[in-house]
């Protein structure tokens, strides 16, 4: 939460805005604590903790991932919710922010105790969700499964199918084509829109991707065939190095069989720390928030870091970068191809109409270079990192609604 609000504050700065604004911007607007009873399969009776933040509904409902990992908690939860404000912004989706979260480790229950937490869990929150209110997506921990679940509790609470009060779900019941991999379409858009501003193109570059999860890698896969030599890729559980280029189809087929990038043959073993100082171009963070701090940041020797992940960087490890050169493209726009089609499929589960991969594709690509090349330009004029010029945009358009609106009463 320090980083994100030490975020707004510079933004908040560069804006010239007061304090009495700046303490809007900073709050969240509701907050939601419920506990998550669950049966689980043996009898027994456990009670899980969870979490629904709406930081800022100005410029529309909120909008955020629903998040089940053992380090959830309420700041956390408002730290991603306060992202979400500005990556909508910054992307002109017409969202505030939202995220939820329940604090439980996913890999430790069976499908059936994860149905009954996820639907005890969206009942417990159903007066603050909706396809007007709140749209959950998926995030850490969960799936479109998970999305599905969801749908269908709210639903069967309403009496009618309502399949807008999710997105990121099975196309089965109202999912979007080109949801599962849009954050990392957006993330090789915007690699792509930084490598060029420097002359440089995605095929002259060696990259590595901490993270091999729903983000990092699609990510990965999608680099590998634009040319760019993959080198290193990670999980929580270690990571692999090859030199030359990681043959990406075949540690993808790895991974579906043992459930890690480990043991990958024809590859040498690395720490997540290691890989983090690899002597690469381009290096993607798409796993947790911090890894990137004051200290490790003194060891990135590549010239483009991209943000796959949410936070994964310090404000400490954000200055040392910048004192070094690096190029950051901040997750508030990196990371936002998921939200951006995420939008797309609220905005096609209302019509009813559906449109095509091609279009959905063509769509993501226009919004995720626009909002690079908007981000580039502040920054070239104001002489000030992607991050800030980022920041600036989204807290802008978010400031100017609630002014617009007024305070009520």
């Amino acid at each position: 939460m320090a980083t994100a609000q030490a975020q707004l504050r510079r933004a908040v700065e560069i804006l010239g805005y007061g304090e009495d604004l700046h303490e809007v911007l900073a709050t969240p607007r509701r907050e939601l604590r419920v506990a998550v009873p669950l049966r689980r399969d043996d009898g027994r009776v456990q009670v899980f903790t969870g979490y629904r933040v709406q930081h800022n509904i100005s410029r529309g409902p909120g909008k955020g991932g629903l998040r089940y990992a053992l380090g959830v908690d309420i700041d956390e939860v408002r730290a991603l919710a306060m992202w979400m404000t500005w990556k909508c912004a910054v992307v002109d989706v017409p969202y505030g922010g939202a995220k939820g979260g329940v604090t439980v480790d996913p890999h430790a229950h069976s499908t059936g105790e994860l149905e009954r937490i996820t639907r005890r869990y969206t009942s417990e929150i159903m007066p603050m969700i909706g396809p007007e209110r709140d749209i959950m997506a998926p995030d850490i921990g969960t799936n479109e499964q998970t999305m599905a679940w969801v749908m269908d509790t709210y639903s069967v609470n309403r009496g009618y199918t309502i399949p807008a009060v999710t997105t990121g779900k099975p196309l089965a019941v109202g999912g979007s084509l080109g949801r599962p991999t849009a954050t990392s379409q957006g993330v090789v858009h915007t690699a792509r829109a930084a490598l060029r501003a420097d002359g440089v193109e995605l095929s002259e570059v060696r990259a590595a991707v901490q993270g091999f999860g729903k983000v990092g890698s699609h990510t990965a896969r999608l680099l590998h065939e634009a040319g760019s030599r993959v080198v290193a890729v990670s999980d929580e559980h270690g990571g692999v190095r090859r030199d030359d280029g990681l043959d990406l189809p075949a540690l993808l087929e790895h991974v579906a069989s043992t459930g890690s990038v480990t043991g990958f043959p024809d590859a040498d073993p690395l720490s997540n720390e290691e890989l983090l100082a690899l002597d690469v171009d381009l290096l993607v963070p798409a796993a947790v928030e911090g890894v990137l701090d004051g200290e490790t940041a003194q060891h990135v020797k590549a010239r483009w870091v991209v943000e796959g992940a949410n936070g994964p960087t310090t404000s400490e490890g954000d200055r040392v970068l910048a004192e070094r050169g690096v190029v950051v493209v901040p997750d508030v726009l990196a990371n936002a191809g998921g939200v951006v089609v995420s939008y797309f499929e609220w905005v096609q589960a209302n019509q009813a109409y559906w449109w095509t991969e091609g279009e959905i594709a063509e769509r993501l690509e226009q919004r995720m270079l626009a909002s690079h090349a908007a981000v580039a330009a502040l920054a070239r004029a104001e002489s000030v990192t992607l991050r800030e010029a980022a920041m600036t945009i989204g807290v802008r358009r978010v400031a100017e609604a609630h002014l617009i609106r007024g305070l009520y009463p």
